[in-house]
């Protein structure tokens, strides 16, 4: 069966052999459907298409000598419409998180025609960090068990429904909180207005909303104990019949990836530009030590987390069979490594995750709007140094420390910041931690490192 780029090239062949002349090159269609907003997925959309990185790596000799290429990019809201135009052959390309790339996987499988693969991922949280629950900021909750009894907005059917669903479960609230169906922009809106007690949401929302002041973090996705990520799908037909082409938009993924690693601050501030998303929201996950890692392989703990949330999603939603095996396809990525001169078995193995006190990482810093992020020794004297900023009249964009607990990377304005006796600030992520560290050590509860909002 011919798909859309054949058809339009036997219609070329057959116009030009009828007239006379040379036959038509091939025009090749690549569709790709990304999520701008969702900071796991970037290196497989909006920067691709920005920098315009696809065309580097296209190929052009053999088959491909008289070939031309039309990319086009399509931004949506959420993964769900991603696959139904997939489905439908007007996309050939999918940038999803973990659970919508399943249902992809299993509604292509449920056809019996049609196949799609999972070829890459693009942004990871081994520990499920850019999943999380929000309060509004003036909300009494402080934790789950306060929920009871009260309503959580969540998008169905995303990683931050299955973790909403696990950690109510967990804590034996599942029947003690309604849970409402609302997508990202609505649960924003409605958090900051009060008109929700608690929303759950995939990256980056949870922190835009605490970089916005208008809402509360008191789950996070770690706390569940699966691990969160996006990732690449494509139609078999098409990597079947231009596999060349799929291994470029891998290349070109791979170098997003790097390109974003190298000065994440001019990586941020550019997709800040792009997407409207906050530069200052997108470094807490571009950074070092941040929320996301920006790297392809396809892990044994991103299949283990795959069938735990296919068996879930099977449970809750009815949703098809999924034969793993069938769907997950390195081999294009592996040609993609190879190309770059990466060993594709190490990365498989190199995971990164956060750790407390990581001795790699400065413990603190400061983006200043004039000159840039500025690492410090201690918390103590990223403080020092605001409160210094702050009587020169230097404005700040934002601040960042680390939980003392689990080593994820706050906001310092986020952050419950209490004072030891030795003098050395410690940062928490949630107010009870930090209550609990202050009855136990006599610490000292201090005021949030809070961005100065000043004009130059």
């Amino acid at each position: 069966m011919h798909n859309r780029n054949s058809l339009l090239a036997t219609t070329f062949l057959g116009s030009t052999l009828l007239f006379g002349g040379p036959a038509a090159a091939e025009n090749i269609q690549i569709g790709i459907g990304h999520q701008s907003m969702v900071t796991n997925t970037v290196s497989g959309g909006i920067v691709l298409e920005k920098l315009k990185l696809i065309e580097k790596y296209l190929p052009s000799t053999g088959k491909y000598a008289d070939a031309s290429y039309s990319i086009e990019f399509r931004d949506y809201d959420s993964g769900p419409p991603i696959t139904n135009q997939m489905l439908a052959g007007k996309l050939d390309f999918g940038v999803m998180g973990d659970y919508p790339l399943i249902v992809n996987g299993a509604k292509f499988q449920e056809t019996g025609k049609q196949q799609s693969r999972l070829i890459a991922v693009t942004g990871y949280n081994l520990k499920g960090t850019g999943n999380a629950i929000v309060v509004p900021a003036a909300s009494s909750v402080q934790s789950l068990a306060d929920l009871a009894g009260r309503t959580i907005s969540v998008p169905v059917g995303s990683a931050a429904w299955g973790m909403t669903l696990k950690a109510l479960r967990d804590a034996d609230l599942f029947d003690k909180v309604s849970i409402a169906n609302q997508s990202p922009p609505v649960g924003a809106a409605n958090i900051a207005a009060g008109k929700i007690d608690a929303h759950a949401d995939f990256c980056p929302w949870s922190e835009i909303m605490e970089f916005r002041g208008s809402a509360r973090k008191i789950f996070d996705g770690s706390e569940a104990g699966v691990p969160t990520f996006h990732g690449i799908v494509v139609r078999d037909e098409f990597a079947k019949q231009y596999p060349e082409v799929v291994e470029a938009v891998l290349l070109a993924t791979l170098e997003a990836q790097r390109w974003i690693q190298q000065d994440p601050m001019q990586a941020a501030t550019r997709v800040a530009e792009w997407t409207g998303a906050e530069k200052e929201v997108l470094y807490l996950y571009f950074s070092n030590g941040g929320i996301s890692t920006m790297e392809a392989s396809i892990k044994p703990q991103w299949v283990e987390a795959l069938k735990y949330d296919h068996a879930l999603l099977q449970k809750e939603m009815q949703i098809p069979d999924l034969d793993f095996a069938a769907w997950i396809d390195a081999s294009h990525l592996k040609k993609a490594y190879a190309a770059s001169g990466l060993d594709y078995d190490a990365m498989v193995a190199s995971v990164v995750s956060s750790q407390p006190r990581n001795p790699a990482l400065k413990p603190a810093e400061i983006w200043f709007k004039d000159k840039g992020v500025v690492a410090y020794d201690s918390v103590a004297a990223m403080l020092a140094a605001a409160e210094e900023a702050k009587a020169g009249g230097q404005a700040i964009n934002s601040t960042y420390v680390y939980d003392n607990l689990s080593g994820l990377k706050l906001f310092g304005k986020a952050a419950y910041l209490v004072k030891d006796k030795s003098g050395e600030v410690l940062a928490f992520m949630k107010k009870a931690d930090s209550q609990q560290h202050i009855a136990q050590h006599g610490s000292t509860p201090l005021p949030a490192a809070e961005p100065l909002a000043m004009l130059p």
